[in-house]
């Protein structure tokens, strides 16, 4: 693992590494678990989970949340649809865009993958973040989400 600082001098580019190794991995094995038990990925659970939490959402809402295109979104939605995990219905106030929400099922399981989820996750991160200092990485992640949101960064251009 890199040394994320120098003396009072955060190491960036380490930083960074560190960051995107740890959300690809985690990312990784939470696919393997939820695949597993679920016969789900990791992105198709993020998508059900944030219509259990929104339930009405549009394509863009989910492509917003994300920071993903809406055509990968519509793409995801459109994959869940088929499993009738979701259903698409007309938007009274747009007729270009459809309200979206979860079937029974969808339901029904994005609870019990929600369990698997926060389970492995826990496992996963018990060690780091249980100390002293796992308190503070999650308030400085939070932070820095939060201004690239405020300041729409990293958003998809098409």
């Amino acid at each position: 693992m890199a040394s994320t600082s120098r003396g009072d001098r955060v190491d960036l580019p380490s930083f960074f590494a560190d960051l995107v190794r740890c959300e690809t991995r985690l990312y990784n094995a939470l696919n393997d678990r939820l695949r597993e038990r679920h016969g789900i990925v990791t992105s198709q659970f993020e998508f059900l989970r944030f219509l259990r939490d929104h339930p009405g959402a549009r394509v863009a809402d989910i492509a917003a949340e994300f920071a993903i295109g809406i055509g990968a979104t519509s793409k995801g939605i459109d994959r869940l649809e088929k499993r009738a995990w979701v259903i698409r219905q007309p938007n009274p106030s747009d007729r270009r865009s459809s309200l979206l929400d979860l079937t029974d099922d969808g339901l029904r399981l994005v609870e019990a993958a929600a369990a698997t989820f926060t389970e492995t996750l826990a496992e996963l991160t018990a060690g780091a973040l249980g100390g002293p200092s796992g308190q503070a990485a999650v308030q400085v992640l939070s932070e820095l989400r939060s201004t690239l949101e405020r300041d729409q960064i990293g958003l998809p251009t098409g």
